[in-house]
């Protein structure tokens, strides 16, 4: 079995398609697991819940996803991000809002714990820094923990006695075996990297090879910016696409 592991997509419709067609390239999956954040910022809201639900997915929910719906108050969110939450809300549908109001905050999935933000903090903490993530151990009970929230692809090794954990970058396309040490993974972001990569992020867990592969997949940047300018979305939003910033 194979699946594919998706966090961030923010509405960027041309982000998640290349991703999609690169999935499919490399031999396809059985179900994606989608870290949620799959609107916000971006200008293909709807679209991009349509298509993510053609397949066979698993998901959770993100703050953008909460925001939109209005589960979560905008005022902690910097001017930007709340404008483009108050845009989204305004173009879902009926069906796409009664999706993102029944994703759950965590879900557990063999060995796999999914999550947003962080396992003791599903929707908001950023899991930045080993200390973050050696603070989350006791927060959930199985072998790996899968999170999305930074747009950052990373990986923290632990050990559980002491309690202690190692940051290192997510390998690409180099298999990450998947051994006895606990591990909370990272995927990075489809639609709005911000590690300084502009090309679109996402990974590939083979259960029978008990690893995960970590890919990159260029996309039409300046389509999805001339769609967000179009829509009047904000401009800064826009342009730190082309940066991954």
């Amino acid at each position: 079995m194979r699946y594919g592991i998706l966090a961030d997509i923010h509405s960027n419709l041309a982000a998640f398609e290349a991703v999609l067609s690169d999935i499919g390239e490399r031999g396809g999956v059985e179900e994606i697991w989608c870290l949620g954040d799959i609107v916000g910022y971006g200008p293909d809201p709807v679209e991009c819940i349509n298509l993510l639900r053609t397949y066979s997915c698993t998901c959770v929910a993100g703050n953008h996803d909460w925001a939109a719906i209005g589960k979560l108050d905008t005022s902690d969110f910097n001017p930007y991000a709340a404008a483009a939450a108050h845009w989204t809300a305004r173009h879902l549908t009926p069906e796409a809002k009664a999706f993102l109001e029944e994703l759950p905050l965590k879900l557990t999935v063999g060995d796999f714990t999914l999550v947003h933000g962080s396992p003791s903090d599903p929707i908001w903490e950023y899991l930045f820094s080993a200390d973050g993530a050696e603070a989350n151990l006791s927060s959930f009970d199985t072998s790996y923990c899968l999170v999305g929230h930074t747009h950052v692809p990373v990986v923290f090794e632990c050990d559980a006695d002491p309690p202690s954990c190692l940051e290192y970058d997510l390998p690409l396309e180099a298999p990450l075996k998947l051994a006895e040490k606990r591990l909370i993974i990272n995927p990075g972001g489809v639609g709005q990297p911000r590690d300084g990569d502009e090309r679109a992020a996402y990974a590939i867990y083979d259960a029978d090879q008990n690893a995960l592969h970590h890919y990159r997949v260029p996309y039409d940047i300046e389509l999805t910016q001339r769609k967000m300018i179009r829509w009047g979305l904000p401009f800064s939003l826009a342009q730190r696409l082309g940066a991954g910033r």
